[in-house]
């Protein structure tokens, strides 16, 4: 009875779809008039999207106790209006990883998002060069660094992960090298993938298995179907038929069972540091020992960040620990933060207690899952303009003037 109804679903969507009036007409998506805020790209998203890709996206590890903690302890801090200063110029312009960029933002590194949209990272990447922002291309991207890099003309950052095949580590470095990536962002807290229960359930592989809830879902967004599915890449392309016995891989937690190296140290750090020519930046420190560690590495920059609340669960959000890590750091390495960023005024907070700038993850995946390249100029348009009237609501003119008096004591 599974197998005929999965043949039945099936066929009901090919059969269904199959008019090319009608596949143009779905592939088509209406202009994003009435989006005003992050929120409401979420809610487009989820309406354009399997469940079990937004389920991917959104989740976090375990209780997702971390997850709601990154946006709830954010939101508790309250901003300070302040009037009568003269505020008719304003500028976000500043810089990361001594990268000059038009806003204190950076997309982050999110696996997969080729899935969100056709060609996902490609589009993110190509807007955040229009915004004059970085992009960070993942290891676990669906375009390859040499996909991403054919289709844009400046540099990106690379997103890496240690595995134990120390020499597939090297060519991924190499290959960004080759690539011309501008800094290398160093991931060093998934040693060991925290349990996210949604994609245990939903069974989450690339391209989606077959399975009947799988086959269903997929039915009933065919927009996303005929672009995602249509398309030709289906894979991890950073590392699809690159390690021995791993041709095809397909699951991304059967991957990282096998390949991520629980024995990562900080001399791993150093061979890094030893093989990459440009900036370096450590993405995932919670701890003021180890950010004090970060600095004796030679990186140029820190990332604060739980990773999204997708690996330790129980663990403090981000933005508690970013002032102190800020304090014990102090000017000898920038300290990035990462961690429920979904406004202007997050930022504002975040730069306030001692961030040089954020990364922007799930905010911006929202708009590329409703309009691929268009859908993250959107947010981050969205960010950009809420920031802006922050800054002058609060009395900044630029971003060097943000300090911890903007935050309610």
């Amino acid at each position: 009875m599974r197998s005929a109804l999965q043949r039945f679903a099936l066929s009901h969507f090919l059969t269904t779809n199959r008019n090319p009036r009608r596949r143009k007409m779905l592939q088509h998506v209406e202009p994003m008039t009435t989006v005003a805020c992050i929120e409401d790209l979420r809610r487009i998203a989820h309406s354009r999207v399997p469940r079990d890709f937004m389920d991917y996206f959104e989740s976090g590890s375990y209780s997702e106790q971390t997850l709601r903690l990154n946006r709830d302890d954010l939101q508790r801090l309250l901003l300070q209006p302040r009037v009568l200063a003269d505020v008719a110029q304003r500028s976000q312009t500043t810089t990361m990883a001594g990268q000059s960029v038009s806003m204190p933002i950076a997309l982050a590194p999110i696996g997969m998002s080729g899935m969100a949209y056709q060609d996902g990272e490609i589009h993110a990447c190509r807007a955040a060069e229009v915004a004059g922002i970085p992009y960070i291309l993942s290891t676990m991207s669906i375009c390859s660094i040499e996909d991403v890099a054919a289709a844009v003309s400046k540099p990106f950052w690379f997103q890496l992960y240690v595995m134990k095949d120390r020499g597939f580590v090297r060519e991924l470095i190499q290959r960004a090298i080759a690539a011309k990536c501008s800094a290398l962002v160093l991931t060093v807290d998934l040693q060991v993938l925290g349990q996210r229960h949604r994609d245990l359930k939903n069974g989450l592989s690339v391209p989606p298995e077959l399975r009947l809830g799988t086959v269903l879902r997929i039915a009933a967004r065919p927009r996303w179907a005929l672009g995602v599915l249509g398309g030709k890449r289906k894979t991890f392309g950073n590392i699809d038929g690159r390690i021995a016995g791993m041709d095809g891989v397909r699951s991304l937690s059967q991957w990282t069972a096998q390949q991520f190296d629980q024995a990562l140290s900080w001399d791993d750090v150093d061979w890094v540091r030893g093989l990459w020519p440009g900036p370096l930046i450590l993405k995932g420190i919670m701890d003021e020992d180890d950010a004090r560690r970060a600095v004796t590495s030679g990186a140029t920059a820190l990332v604060v960040s739980n990773h999204g609340g997708r690996q330790l669960d129980g663990a403090p959000s981000s933005i508690s620990v970013l002032p102190r890590i800020a304090d014990a750091v102090g000017s000898d390495i920038e300290v990035l933060f990462d961690g429920g960023i979904r406004s202007g005024q997050d930022v504002m907070r975040a730069l306030a207690l001692g961030a040089r700038g954020c990364l922007l993850g799930r905010a911006y995946v929202y708009g590329l899952c409703v309009d691929g390249g268009a859908g993250v100029r959107r947010a981050i348009e969205i960010i950009r303009s809420e920031l802006d009237v922050t800054m002058a609501l609060t009395g900044v003119r630029t971003i060097a003037g943000i300090d911890r008096r903007v935050i309610v004591d």
